[in-house]
């Protein structure tokens, strides 16, 4: 029996394909190991939304390698597609898979295997097909990450993802409701919606059998033992009073709103190809906060794009302070080669960035730390995930349907309940003290 190890870079969606991976070879007949012991194949799911992911990519590659220089390394993903054949003149990699690719991944190695050419690359931008691949559970989770969509139509100018995943391309209905009910029969009671452009859910299936986000929301809503539906990261122009009043009308849909903003600039936005202004974003934010008691709005800011002034900076400062998010997600741009904002004037400073880095992560702290005190003396439900020893007492850690951390005394319950009481106190900056009795 061969031996196989996985290891995953990037964003939820690849965390989810490397999941349906390696479930895929453990049906073939492999072995799973841990990523850090002696394995005969080594397949590693790269990312390459900045250089840096491309930089870490190429580690993990070497790493494999030099783990063992018998091995089969596996590069696949998007560093693979945006690289291509030439990532095979790397000595460390020895077969090449991207994307709408994996699928096949235990039939390419036994090609491989066999010494035949394995074809393990395609034109993304041309595929109009959304690639099949499904899990049946997620290690070590209490909630299950479902990707539903694939490839974005966006083109903003600081990103490769367009290039590296292609156009957008939906997951049929039947194929997500059958992988739900499958997963909450093994249990799982939260499933999380993902994809590379969420908010396009649906624009690429046929004028006659089109269906959009909402409707696939409404559909994971009637089936049995799922007991709540979080969202990934959405695009603001998705956000309607008729969209919003419609999820606020589904009881299990989490009031967990990422809405993706990156500047808070109108200059800075429309450098980027963003298409909404700061204003329009505000005006999504209040369509959440009138059709929902106190939602939780996180987001992510970019800092540092090319030409951005301090003027600019000032201005996306003082946005974040208008909207007061649960929580931000701060980048300092990095430079993507073949991306349109690689090539503008005025890049900015390493150190300018680092500076307004770390002005913008102590205002994420100050509005976090604020968000989670609103909840002081409220009664609210947690979903048990792990145990925690503080103090010498052992505690259940949980999650609201805002995403809002809290502890539990461990007496009597277990992992993946549902849990409810009064927020009591704050045992550290971000975990309540949650009393039920």
């Amino acid at each position: 029996m061969r031996k196989a190890a996985f290891h995953n870079l990037g964003c939820k969606v690849n965390s989810y394909e490397t999941e349906a991976m390696q479930q895929l070879l453990e049906k073939a007949g492999y072995e799973i190991v841990d990523f850090s012991e002696r394995a005969d194949v080594y397949i590693i799911n790269t990312c390459s939304v900045t250089n840096v992911s491309d930089k870490k990519s190429r580690q993990m590659l070497h790493r494999a390698k030099a783990k063992n220089p018998d091995a089969v390394v596996v590069a696949a993903g998007c560093y693979v597609q945006a690289v291509g054949e030439k990532l095979l003149e790397d000595a460390a990699v020895d077969m090449i898979i991207g994307n709408n690719k994996k699928a096949e991944l235990p039939d390419l190695l036994e090609q491989f295997f066999a010494g035949k050419e394995a074809e393990g690359l395609i034109d993304i931008a041309k595929t109009k097909e959304y690639e099949a691949l499904h899990i049946e559970r997620i290690a070590d989770h209490t909630r299950a990450f479902m990707k539903v969509q694939d490839g974005c139509n966006q083109f903003c100018s600081y990103c490769i993802i367009p290039y590296t995943r292609g156009r957008v391309r939906s997951r049929e209905l039947k194929d997500v409701l059958d992988e739900a009910r499958s997963l909450a029969a093994a249990g799982y009671r939260e499933l999380v919606l993902t994809g590379i452009h969420l908010s396009s859910y649906g624009v690429d299936f046929p004028a006659e059998k089109r269906i959009g986000l909402l409707e696939l929301i409404r559909a994971l809503h009637e089936i049995s033992g799922v007991e709540r539906i979080r969202l990934g990261s959405l695009e603001p122009r998705i956000i309607t009073e008729e969209f919003a009043g419609s999820l606020a009308a589904l009881p299990k849909v989490c009031p967990h709103f990422h809405l993706s903003l990156q500047s808070g600039c109108d200059a800075t936005l429309k450098r980027m190809n963003r298409r909404y202004t700061a204003a329009e974003y505000l005006e999504k934010c209040g369509i959440l906060r009138s059709v929902y008691e106190n939602p939780a709005i996180t987001t992510d800011v970019i800092v540092g794009f090319p030409g951005e002034t301090e003027e600019e900076f000032l201005e996306t400062r003082q946005f974040l302070e208008k909207v007061h998010f649960y929580e931000m997600h701060v980048f300092k741009y990095s430079r993507r080669a073949g991306t349109k904002a690689a090539d503008m004037p005025q890049q900015v400073p390493e150190q300018v960035k680092s500076a307004r880095s770390d002005v913008l992560l102590a205002l994420e702290k100050q509005m976090s730390l604020a968000y989670r005190e609103s909840f002081a003396g409220k009664e609210e439900t947690i979903l048990l995930e792990e145990e925690l020893e503080l103090d010498g007492r052992k505690f259940w850690i949980g999650h609201t349907k805002e995403y809002v951390k809290a502890a539990v005394s461990a007496d009597g319950y277990h992992k993946n309940m549902l849990v409810t009481g009064k927020f009591a106190a704050m045992i550290s900056e971000e975990i309540w003290l949650m009393q039920t009795d």
